[in-house]
């Protein structure tokens, strides 16, 4: 019932209506993987998705904002199925990679945000590696490159509730790391297949 108010809710005020351009809804293994530019980004493309999907598909969130305080945490874990990956851990190379192997390895998707912290750029930065490393480790998930329209400005930073202003989600064609393709290459290919759903691409 909680997650049919939350997309209720988030429909209402900020629209997040799903266009699916050049792959489908289907239930198979994914990575959704997109620009981030505000804390609402996990729970659009979350709502965007069919219920049947949403229940195996788990966003990434940062737990320095989805685990703080009763109310977020309890969305973040029981109501989006969450993974929430504390930024400020140091340790060995891919450990934060930790637990997204294991909801992969569980045969469950992932909703990622390769930039690793928000943007106010219309289109993506820099992708991180973890994708490449997730890619190469899991290549029978699909990668599915997704664009958010407008989170920016609906949920601008250092504001406490969202503002109405219509979003979309844009999910495009699956892109797959190629035999001997270099990391540097890779996340650069994804970056601008993510780039390339933006409603007036620019470079």
């Amino acid at each position: 019932m909680i997650d049919i108010v939350l997309i209720a809710l988030t429909r209402f005020l900020v629209g997040g209506q799903a266009h699916w351009i050049a792959s489908a809804p289907e239930m198979r293994q994914r990575i959704y993987f997109a620009n981030h530019a505000s804390h609402l980004d996990a729970l659009l493309i979350w709502s965007a998705l069919p219920r049947r999907l949403r229940a195996s598909t788990h966003p990434i969130a940062a737990a320095d904002y989805w685990g703080a305080g009763k109310v977020r945490r309890h969305i973040a874990l029981n109501v989006l199925n969450a993974v929430l990956i504390d930024r400020s851990t140091q340790g060995p190379p891919g450990a934060a990679l930790a637990p997204l192997r294991g909801v992969l390895a569980e045969g469950e998707s992932l909703i990622l945000f390769p930039e690793g912290t928000r943007g106010s750029e219309r289109l993506p930065g820099p992708f991180k590696s973890g994708i490449y490393w997730l890619s190469q480790e899991f290549p029978d998930v699909e990668l599915i490159p997704t664009y958010l329209d407008n989170p920016s400005r609906a949920f601008p930073k250092g504001t406490f509730l969202p503002v109405p202003i219509s979003c979309t989600v844009r999910f495009g064609a699956p892109i797959a790391l190629q035999t001997g393709e270099e990391k540097d290459n890779f996340l650069e290919r994804a970056r601008a297949a993510v780039a390339a759903l933006a409603s007036d691409p620019v470079e």
